[in-house]
């Protein structure tokens, strides 16, 4: 992948907050995978006593919607320390490359970070009410969990792009957090 364009998979705060400046951007799904709340926050929007929610890429026969971000040749080793630094905090994403399929029809491989199914902070298959119960209240490094479930469901709003268990989530998580 060294020679080729280094694309990057947006689905969850990668979306609204990439931490770089893509070179190129455009809407795109991935195949195989689904967005899921699967994934126990413990550092950025949980803690280790009361664990937050934070989405994955969880392997499913589904497809995901989302922006693929192209990187800057210039910033790539910049960006992929940056995302690694990010995203593989705890090894419970694994960073794997998928073909994606670009809006616009292209296809490309992109670098995605998928859930890791055998770490400890794998919940897949959470009641989308206990998933709602716990956004609610978690609190982590980089804030409420409910801000991270607002941005994302703006921002997925923002895109054009439907995800009704995202907007049951935003209603739901509203009337518990009052």
């Amino acid at each position: 992948m060294t020679n080729t364009p280094l694309w990057v998979f947006g689905y969850g705060s990668l979306m609204w907050n990439p931490g770089f400046e893509p070179a190129e951007q455009v809407l795109a799904r991935l195949n195989g995978f689904h967005r899921s709340f699967c994934m126990w926050s413990i550092h950025h929007r949980g803690s280790e006593e009361e664990p937050g929610l934070v989405l994955a890429l969880d392997e499913a026969d589904a497809a995901c919607e989302g922006v693929a971000m192209r990187v800057a040749d210039a910033e790539r080793d910049r960006v992929l320390d940056y995302l690694r630094e990010r995203e593989l905090i705890s090894a419970a994403y694994v960073e794997q490359v998928h073909d994606l399929e670009l809006r616009d029809g292209r296809k490309v491989p992109g670098l995605c970070y998928v859930i890791e199914r055998d770490h400890i902070q794998y919940c897949g298959g959470l009641e989308l009410e206990r998933q709602a119960q716990v956004i609610a209240k978690a609190v982590g490094g980089r804030g409420p969990n409910t801000e991270y479930l607002y941005n994302t469901a703006q921002q997925l709003d923002a895109f054009g792009i439907d995800d009704v268990d995202m907007e049951w989530l935003v209603a739901r998580v509203r009337q518990l957090a009052g």
